[in-house]
């Protein structure tokens, strides 16, 4: 059986050039996905989400390989971040954020699927957050860096983007930050930590 490994498949999707812009064209994909607020480093609520998408989606990666001979890699965590003051993110000022963290899915995973992989969770982690939810999303024109390094490094990287970057080639964010995190923090040195940082965008 052929296991598919989607970082492969979409290689423009997760492994843009390191150290420079570039556009991408983002379709539509499903991602299961869990809203909060908060520092991501202490937030209960945070380590939660993480806890129940991982638990989901091996658990649609296990009826995949088992009912339709469909295997592959769990993609990557990923996460949309905004607040109120976008310079909380330059500043690092990690209590004001809001978050959608997620895991993206594949075409063929069915709402039935999904539904029985919350079940399946549950009877270890208790009652599902609120906001738990298989959805598709859609980023269309966006622009995008492979990061190399501390999470609390990237605020001079965005800096640039928002200040520079986006004025310079006459576009405009139109939706959330968006990273992905190709690194385990657990496994790998803050400083060879890989992040996919992403930004929605439109012509002027």
């Amino acid at each position: 059986m052929e296991k598919i490994d989607f970082k492969k498949t979409l290689k423009a999707l997760y492994q843009p050039p390191a150290g420079r812009f570039s556009l991408v064209e983002v379709p539509r994909l499903a991602f299961v996905m869990v809203d909060g607020t908060g520092d991501p480093n202490v937030a209960p609520a945070y380590a939660s989400a993480v806890q129940w998408l991982y638990s989901v989606s091996y658990g649609l990666k296990f009826v995949s390989k088992k009912e339709l001979a469909r295997d592959y890699a769990v993609p990557p965590l990923e996460g949309l971040w905004w607040a109120d003051d976008m310079n909380s993110f330059l500043t690092r000022d990690k209590s004001a954020w809001s978050w959608t963290m997620m895991i993206m899915q594949p075409g063929w995973i069915t709402p039935d699927m999904f539904r029985a992989a919350v079940e399946k969770a549950g009877k270890k982690l208790g009652a599902a957050p609120a906001s738990l939810r298989l959805e598709e999303y859609e980023e269309g024109l966006s622009v995008q860096i492979l990061h190399v390094g501390s999470y609390d490094d990237e605020g001079p990287v965005l800096r640039r983007l928002h200040e520079e970057f986006l004025p310079e080639n006459a576009l405009t964010e139109t939706g959330h930050h968006h990273e992905i995190y190709l690194s385990d923090p657990r496994k790998v040195a803050p400083e060879k930590l890989n992040t996919v940082l992403r930004q929605p965008v439109r012509r002027l």
